[in-house]
This record gives C-alpha cells, sequence and structure tokens, in this order.
C-alpha cells in the first residue's frame, strides 16, 4: 500500500475501462488524480462512448479511498482544454507526479477501403492527442522539481501490426516513438517515460462484433496474425494493466525509462 503515496497523477479516458482502473488503483496506493474524458461518441465508432455519469462515478471511487479528484470533460484533440485542466488540477492538488495518458478509441477496416476522415480521426486522437496530454503535463512536472513518471497506452499493435487497422497500428507505433524521445528529453529532470502494450482487455472496446466480426469473417487469413499463448485468463481485466502502470507510476519502476512493456498474453512473442 501507499506505493504513490502523496503523489497527484493525470488520467486521460477515465470515465470507464483501463482509464477508470488506472485512477482508482493509483487512489488506492495514495495518489490524488486529476481525470478526464471525451464523454461523448466519436463518429464512426461502433461501441457505446462513455458518459459523464461514468466519469462522476470514476470521481466517487477515487474518493471512497480518501483522495481528492479534480474532473472535466475534455477531448484530447483540444490542447487549450487539456492546459486548462492541468492548470486547474495543479492548482488544487499542488504538482503533478504521474501521467497516464490513456484515452483512445478503436475503429476497423482495411486501409485502402475506409475514409480519409476514419483515418484522420485516429491519428488525431490516439497519437496527436497523446502528444497534448504530454505538451501540457510535462511543464507543470518539471516546474514542480520532483521527477515523475508518463505511462502512454500502446498496444500490441504498438510493436505488432494487425490486419483491418493500418491506422490504429499507425497510431500506436507512432506513441513508441513519441515516448522514446520524450524519455531522452525529460530524463535530465528525472521524468521517466514509458509504453505499455495490452492485448485483449474486457472493455467496452473490446467486444467482439460490429465491423470487426465482418472484417475476420470476410477475411479468415487475417486470425493467423493475432494470437496469444497464455489463455488463463483467455482476455485481461483492466485491472491487471492497472497493476503495470502503477509499478511504473512508483519508485520501484525507478530505472526504467523509454521501455515498452507487454501486457499482452504472449501476442507480441510469438
Amino acid at each position: 500500500m501507499n506505493r504513490v503515496q502523496g503523489k497527484v497523477a493525470l488520467v486521460t479516458g477515465a470515465a470507464r475501462g483501463q482509464g477508470r482502473a488506472h485512477a482508482v488503483k493509483l487512489a488506492e496506493e495514495g495518489a490524488d488524480v486529476i481525470v478526464t474524458d471525451l464523454c461523448a461518441p466519436v463518429a464512426g465508432v461502433d461501441y457505446v462512448s462513455a458518459t459523464e455519469a461514468e466519469l462522476a462515478a470514476t470521481v466517487e471511487m477515487v474518493e471512497k479511498h480518501g483522495r481528492r479528484a479534480v474532473s472535466a470533460v475534455a477531448d484530447v484533440r483540444d490542447l487549450a482544454a487539456l492546459d486548462h485542466l492541468v492548470e486547474a488540477g495543479t492548482e488544487q492538488l499542488g504538482r503533478l507526479d504521474i501521467v497516464v495518458a490513456n484515452a483512445g478509441i478503436v475503429t476497423w477496416g482495411r486501409f485502402w477501403e475506409m475514409t480519409p476522415q476514419r483515418w484522420q480521426d485516429m491519428i488525431d486522437i490516439n497519437l496527436t492527442g497523446v502528444y497534448h496530454t504530454l505538451r501540457a503535463a510535462a511543464p507543470a512536472m518539471i516546474a514542480a522539481g520532483n521527477g515523475g513518471s508518463i505511462i502512454a497506452t500502446s498496444s500490441t499493435a504498438g510493436i505488432k501490426s494487425l490486419p483491418g487497422q493500418a491506422h490504429y497500428s499507425a497510431a500506436k507505433h507512432g506513441v513508441v516513438g513519441l515516448i522514446k524521445t520524450a524519455a531522452i528529453e525529460l530524463a535530465p529532470y528525472r521524468i521517466r517515460a514509458n509504453t505499455i502494450h495490452p492485448w485483449g482487455v474486457n472493455t467496452a472496446m473490446a467486444v467482439f462484433g460490429g465491423e470487426q466480426e465482418k472484417l475476420f469473417a470476410d477475411n479468415p487469413s487475417y486470425s493467423a496474425s493475432m494470437g496469444q499463448i497464455l489463455f488463463d485468463p483467455p482476455i485481461s481485466e483492466p485491472e491487471d494493466i492497472a497493476n503495470t502502470v502503477l509499478f511504473l507510476a512508483s519508485d520501484e519502476s525507478r530505472t526504467i525509462t523509454a521501455a515498452q512493456l507487454t501486457v499482452d498474453h504472449g501476442a507480441t512473442r510469438i
């Protein structure tokens, strides 16, 4: 317990799923949190989007652990909104030590069949959104002078490209490059930066059906490039990923930076 006691964390995409699990886990271990989510539909996404009520529920879960929470609805595509959130959060909570750039979407389609807008939305949210998060947070972390840890959610697709996911794979590979550079540039300030790479996680985004189901039914050869080697459990729970986030946020990982930590049932190793 108390592995991040007294620290303050920013978590994007925190209304539910992995983001909520990260915020609650960090609160359990002593951190106050700044949480945000879009809480609105994104065009072309075929699963139900998070809501303001779910973001409020995340805040309640944090507060049940005796920690403070600052929350706001914000779009990671909007740098000004993130700047305002970080400013408000650090004013109320006093510092910023941990950033979990988790917000993201998933859509499906072969690259020559998807619309240019579908490509652009993916890059804007899953890659540029991470840049905006770091751009808003890094000055506050540097000014605080306490060092810190940045954790960005990439994916198995950030290491091993997946069929029907050219845009997603490109964005998640891009996150790796961004975080590696951030690790170099922030090292003099004792701020570490790493990526985590989940495989399937039991959230609304991972429900098999719709576009994904049709894509694999129409192209059975694609299944051969997927795969995992650990099937017990068959899918990760958000808390499994949150445990990795906690490790990277804590001083237990103080010598780890620019790393790609796979939490993927072995999917990138075969």
